[in-house]
């Protein structure tokens, strides 16, 4: 790149930002910084989100209920905690695309996959494979693979991996259809990631569901990487099930509470196999202690235990957010800073540097998945040395996830010119 071109790549990126109607946005969030006060680069919102300014007062006012309150919080509190579970149920259908009645926030995420697969996964003695795609992420393996062994179905055999195409890196169409064609009579059920966590890659999921339920497979999607950050239109895609955390784009904290779809054509049957616990027991009789389980008719009846308020307050902090903000325009946005890295790594010569995550806006969320010409881990220790927080994937991927809430143009405009010149100094 030469001079003129870095003037003007900076030029662009402050242009960007002074157009950007969410700017104000970023000074809602704590922005982490160095043992000197120096501000981080910090585009690591795909693995821990920043801290929302408004998290703090939300559980204050829990502790303080707690405090002053006891036991009778559960109803007296300024949010009650016996429901507090469905204060946050219709801003997250609305970011997942679902009806309020498709949707609870309980567990944790692979937790929530493990009870969708009880319910989900049905195998026969003809169906009985599981088809996930072969980049997933590991705990969704790790996953599937125990249920094969708890249904005495050995991996080699009932596990399917949808491969990438060679070249590209990506996941194809074609590719998937040529899997479902020639297995879709044994497989019981698809699990997609999307994105997926490694390359960034978005899947078209009604084109998933479409030819999955053509075979008669059910299907289900980890948001892990998408919730907060795409929208996966879950209720009109037909998914059967979708599972995802909320403490990567949707910034409620390490470790916190996870979120569950169940397509309404699923919540009031009473016939589907899944495990119980109380607090899925109908609201109205739970605390008469009934011998016999009955299923709340909703998503909501697939919870086994009472909310843990504390943790909920954190999401609800963040939700109010993105509720202001909008979520069209901050998927606009991302598209827009996502074009921006991508057009400032073409500009390195020499094809220094590459990327695998899609081009298409459709194709792609807020990661993009780089990789550097003869180069390994020693360069992502490099940058992380001069303040840049980002994560490395083996072999030989650095992630990086402009996130539309917090991060800025310039941000993205400073984190190619330090890879640059690193790459160069290397």
């Amino acid at each position: 790149m030469q001079n003129a071109d870095i003037i003007a790549s900076k030029e662009k990126a402050k242009e960007l930002d002074q157009a950007d109607e969410l700017s104000n946005f970023r000074s809602k969030f704590h922005l982490p910084v160095d043992e000197n006060g120096k501000p981080l680069l910090y585009f690591c919102g795909n693995s821990l989100g920043l801290q929302p300014k408004n998290t703090s007062d939300h559980v204050h006012q829990e502790l303080e209920d707690w405090k002053n309150l006891g036991v009778k919080g559960h109803t007296k509190a300024r949010n009650p905690w016996m429901p507090y579970h469905e204060f946050l149920t219709e801003p997250m259908s609305k970011i997942v695309g679902a009806k309020p009645q498709e949707v609870v926030m309980m567990n944790t995420l692979s937790v929530n996959l493990h009870l969708m697969m009880v319910s989900f996964y049905q195998p026969t003695k003809k169906r009985y494979k599981i088809l996930i795609e072969k980049d997933a992420f590991p705990s969704d393996r790790y996953a599937v693979e125990s249920q094969l062994k708890f249904h005495d179905i050995d991996p080699k055999d009932g596990l399917l991996l949808w491969e990438p195409d060679e070249l590209s890196g990506c996941y194809s169409k074609a590719s998937f259809e040529r899997i479902i064609e020639q297995e879709g009579d044994v497989i019981a059920l698809v699990l997609i990631g999307c994105p997926n966590y490694y390359n960034g890659q978005c899947f078209d999921l009604e084109h998933i569901v479409q030819r999955s339920r053509e075979k008669g497979s059910k299907v289900g999607f980890d948001l892990a990487h998408g919730a907060g950050n795409i929208q996966p239109n879950l209720h009109d895609v037909e998914a059967d099930f979708a599972v995802w955390c909320s403490y990567k784009y949707l910034n409620s904290g390490p470790g916190s509470v996870a979120g569950c779809f169940v397509h309404e054509k699923h919540i009031a049957r009473t016939d589907i196999k899944r495990f119980t616990g109380w607090w899925g027991h109908q609201a109205s009789t739970r605390f008469q202690m009934p011998d016999d389980f009955q299923p709340i008719p909703t998503a909501e009846g697939w919870q086994l235990s009472n909310p843990p308020v504390l943790s909920l307050a954190a999401i609800k902090a963040s939700l109010e957010v993105f509720d202001n903000a909008g979520f069209d325009r901050l998927r606009n946005k991302s598209v827009s800073m996502s074009n921006f890295l991508m057009e400032l790594l073409d500009e390195i010569p020499d094809e220094m540097v590459t990327y695998i995550t899609p081009r298409s806006a459709t194709e792609k969320g807020c990661q993009v998945s780089i990789r550097v010409k003869n180069s390994d881990k020693d360069l992502f220790e490099r940058l992380s040395a001069q303040n840049l927080v980002a994560d490395w994937r083996e072999p030989d991927v650095i992630r990086i996830a402009p996130t539309p809430l917090y991060n800025t143009f310039e941000e993205i405009y400073r984190f190619v010119e330090l890879l640059r010149s690193n790459v160069h100094a290397g």
